[in-house]
């Protein structure tokens, strides 16, 4: 089988303080450059960090798709999700988002707009293996779709982060 987080990294549980790190990262950028750069740096994250990610969601379908999200979220301290795939998607329910618990927790100010990164760097993953994600929810719970014909993402529907 496959690994599906091709990444370096066997680490069994992820380090929760780089949940710290990102959201400085996305409050610098927000603050500095503007949304359309946040956005813009999520989308290179998606394209390029994920493009291990996308080529195997390419090769392997949306089951693909469904694996590497369990994977990842058994990796993510704190994290409880579930991906379910039928054939002609992937639901992704995040009951608890193990970056927003685990920033609450440490007394951070989360950067509002945190939430859209899941789409921004997933959807250009996405496009790469002809698919595409939209997210609902957000602040510690969200759903996440993956297929291949979506309607256009309202943003709106992404709740911002406290």
């Amino acid at each position: 089988m496959i690994n599906p987080l091709p990444y370096r990294d066997i680490k069994p549980v992820g380090a929760a303080d780089f949940y710290f790190a990102i959201n400085a990262t996305f409050r610098f950028i927000q603050r500095t450059l503007g949304g359309t750069a946040l956005r813009d740096y999520w989308t290179g994250l998606g394209r390029n960090y994920r493009a291990p990610v996308a080529e195997h969601w390419r090769n392997g379908g949306l089951p693909a798709v469904a694996d590497y999200w369990r994977a990842f979220f058994a990796a993510e301290p704190g994290a409880d999700a579930t991906a379910s795939e039928d054939g002609k998607q992937v639901v992704l329910d995040v009951k608890i988002c193990p970056a927003i618990r685990h920033l609450r927790q440490g007394g951070r100010v989360i950067e509002p707009s945190f939430c859209q990164h899941c789409y921004f760097v997933s959807q250009a993953a996405a496009e790469s293996a002809g698919l595409s994600v939209r997210v609902a929810g957000g602040n510690g719970s969200c759903r996440q779709t993956f297929s291949r014909d979506q309607p256009a993402q309202d943003l709106a529907a992404i709740q911002e982060a406290s």
